[in-house]
């Protein structure tokens, strides 16, 4: 028995681990780069651990020597814990974060210069919902208080939660992308101004304080060009270490691969591990053309296959592998599984949006380890309905990554303030809050004067006597105020829908939309979930209780870790994840995939191939029971099941051959990658057909008029506004028809 032999048989032996031929290949290919392609659950964590022990008891390497770095700070502690149980007589191995690593090298590189810096990205115990008063330059150094000063300073508005999440992932992929200022235009954003606040944030961020002020971004690139200008630091780290291990690699940046490839430029003892079919966050700068362009950049690369997976039922895995095959830009792999058929994936059209949150609580009641259930969506709004359903029939629950905006957005702060409206009129400070967005057409001026008169009377009657309005103002506001007194006790349903329609607060919302280049559908889906936690409750006290219950019962949820609990998780945050029992909703057209993914969405790489992957990544969290939930209509109107579950359909059950014509025409079928999708008889075949003026109808944005076609994009516009679309991708997916004059 040679070594490597003995060193696979001693761990069988000590730790019951038994390595698959490309798992042992793996550990063994020890010298110069190698590229590990890790199907889902296909043993990725244990074969790199396996692969570490291997060189330090094998091949005599000191662990210090050896450099691995992970995406995420779980990820790296996770490796860290399984490498002291598998080899717990060993020293510790250098495990880390990228960031960890771009933190030490600038560190040491500051140091060495003598240039003091401050980091001002972290924990913050600031309330960033209140604006804060004063002069900035005493406020506390915080990258979200300083873009927050830049927000209302420039656009003279204040930043709410989803432009500030937007504005700083705007930051993240510019920087991790090392986009020159010339090309920060070309990256697509809806808050208002972000190019200037860049600009203006990164030369705040170089001036004053007497010492240099760096977000997470600026320590990878900073370290980057560090390791670039200074060769004597760039050789203290080569020199440091003789093998590098780099995990979950699809997720890296390109100014991260910058990093790591300066490390092994000397030895190129490089093992990347990763897998393409699971790249989701093009939207923070990864860059999975990087495992593509592997062989380029290494030329002596090997590159090895791990397909077999040891997590799920061969139905799921079967599923899934000819599913992920629908993309073009991905290397040819071919996951399969020795595990046993035990049921088909379930699919589920409910009638209406509103049954899902129940149905899921009719299934989950029925299984008695709920720590083995997940309910897996891509927004995090939809964990709110869920919380509430869950709650109210006492079924507990773990969130990872709490999202505490929802509580706090100014949607709902309205509607609570409407509501104080019906206890008191005679409250000024309250209608400040609302008075932009109702039937009152009441100006800031106008407001002002009103805040000055201090008789306690209702504040209706003042505009009316007291302050000077339009003659059109004075039928509106006699309204608004009996609308008011109307709602007075009225149920908390009731009343958000008379404050949606009869006060004209949707209207309102929809011109902001129009103003500000907010999302009329994220807004309008925070007032459907107010309703739906407003069902069945009797007063509006009542209403704003269960509102602070459940804010209190989010922040309890992420303490919930490895308890009985259901765990409520994004596509997204699953990753790396596995559960006996995977429910994923909201599976309809408009969601995913969403109207961004069939414009494009990033800026470079197909994005639909993106929205793919992130399907993927759902379905192969499964071991077991797999259920896909959608609905077909959704606050009145029809909604299209997720081109993906069409996807799911065809692959489990295949359109057979009819020899009936006219059945076969029905059933037909047009293929899309290696599956299939219902043939739709009015769908534009023909890239002549797209010319300038044509009337076309879009499977999600409706009716449009095509503006101008170049090379294989074509400008439309719809009632929305104007889009963008691939020609290829239309085509292919059958997304358009003609509309006849």
């Amino acid at each position: 028995m040679n070594r490597s032999q003995d060193f696979f048989e001693r761990k069988k032996q000590e730790l019951g681990v038994s390595l698959n031929e490309v798992q042992r290949k793996a550990v063994l290919q020890t010298e110069g780069p190698l590229l590990l392609l890790a199907s889902p659950g296909s043993g990725k964590t244990t074969t790199i651990i396996m692969r570490i022990g291997y060189l330090i008891e094998e091949k005599g390497v000191y662990p210090a020597r050896i450099k691995a770095v992970t995406f995420s700070r779980a990820s790296a502690n996770d490796m860290k814990e399984r490498f002291k149980r598998f080899f717990p007589e060993l020293p510790p191995v250098d495990f880390s974060t990228i960031h960890g690593l771009a933190f030490q090298v600038v560190r040491d590189y500051f140091r060495k210069a003598g240039i003091p810096y401050q980091i001002i990205e972290g924990d913050l115990d600031v309330d960033l919902g209140k604006q804060m008063k004063g002069n900035w330059k005493e406020q506390p150094l915080h990258k979200k208080i300083i873009l927050r000063n830049m927000f209302q300073s420039i656009v003279g508005e204040n930043i709410t939660e989803d432009q500030m999440e937007e504005l700083t992932t705007y930051i993240s992929l510019i920087k991790n992308k090392m986009l020159p200022e010339e090309k920060w235009s070309t990256v697509k954003i809806d808050v208002p101004e972000a190019e200037r606040i860049l600009r203006e944030y990164e030369s705040f961020k170089k001036s004053g304080y007497h010492k240099l002020l760096l977000d997470y971004d600026d320590m990878l690139t900073i370290a980057n060009q560090a390791l670039e200008e200074d060769r004597e630091l760039l050789r203290v780290y080569q020199d440091r270490y003789d093998y590098v291990l780099t995990d979950e690699s699809q997720d890296t940046s390109m100014v991260q691969h910058a990093i790591i490839e300066k490390l092994v430029q000397n030895h190129g003892n490089l093992c990347v591990v990763a897998d393409d079919d699971q790249s989701i966050y093009s939207w923070r700068g990864a860059e999975p053309s990087y495992l593509l362009n592997f062989k380029q950049v290494y030329p002596n690369a090997v590159i090895l296959f791990m397909e077999q997976n040891y997590r799920s039922s061969k139905d799921i895995v079967d599923v899934a592998n000819q599913f992920i095959k629908r993309n073009k830009n991905r290397y040819d792999k071919n996951m399969f599984t020795e595990n046993p058929a035990l049921e088909p994936i379930q699919i589920r059209s409910l009638p209406d949006y509103i049954y899902q949150a129940k149905y899921l609580v009719q299934k989950i009641q029925e299984i008695k380890d709920l720590g083995e259930v997940a309910v897996l969506y891509r927004n995090n709004s939809s964990s709110i309905a869920l919380m509430n359903e869950f709650d109210r029939a006492g079924i507990p629950f773990f969130m990872k990554d709490v999202d505490n905006r929802f509580f706090s957005h100014w949607v709902v702060q309205d509607i609570l303030n409407f509501m104080r409206m019906t206890y008191t009129d005679k409250r000024p400070d309250i209608l400040e809050r609302i008075h932009l967005k109702f039937n009152g057409y009441i100006s800031k001026k106008q407001m002002a004067a009103l805040k000055a008169i201090n008789n306690n009377e209702s504040v209706f009657d003042n505009l009316i006597n007291f302050v000077e309005i339009q003659d059109y103002q004075v039928k509106p506001l006699k309204e608004s105020k009996q609308t008011f007194w109307q709602m007075k006790g009225m149920p908390p349903l009731h009343a958000i829908q008379v404050i949606r329609e009869r006060l004209g607060y949707e209207k309102a919302l929809e011109k902001m939309c129009e103003r500000l280049g907010f999302r009329k559908e994220n807004l309008f889906g925070i007032l459907n979930t107010l309703e739906e936690i407003a069902d069945g409750l009797e007063s509006m006290e009542e209403f704003a209780n269960r509102l602070k219950s459940l804010e209190a019962e989010l922040k309890k949820a992420k303490s919930r870790k490895g308890q009985n609990a259901v765990t409520f998780s994004t596509f997204h945050s699953a990753k790396g994840l596995e559960f006996e029992h995977v429910y994923m909703i909201d599976l309809v057209d408009g969601i995913i995939p969403s109207s961004d993914d069939y414009t494009g969405g990033t800026v470079e790489g197909d994005a639909i191939e993106e929205a793919t992957r992130l399907f993927y990544v759902g379905m192969t969290r499964a071991k077991k029971h797999l259920e896909l939930i959608g609905y077909r209509e959704r606050d009145g109107e029809k909604i299209q099941d997720s081109l993906f579950v069409s996807y799911v359909k065809n692959i489990i059950d295949p359109p057979s051959v009819q020899n009936n014509k006219n059945d076969a025409q029905t059933k037909k079928k047009i293929k899309v990658g290696n599956t299939s999708i219902p043939y739709n008889p009015n769908a534009i075949k023909d890239q002549e057909e797209l010319v300038q003026g044509r009337q076309v109808k879009h499977r999600v944005f409706g009716h449009g008029e095509i503006v101008k076609y170049i090379e294989d994009t074509i400008e439309v516009r719809f009632q929305t506004g104007v889009k963008n679309l691939s020609v290829s991708t239309c085509l292919e997916l059958g997304l358009l028809e003609l509309i006849e004059r």
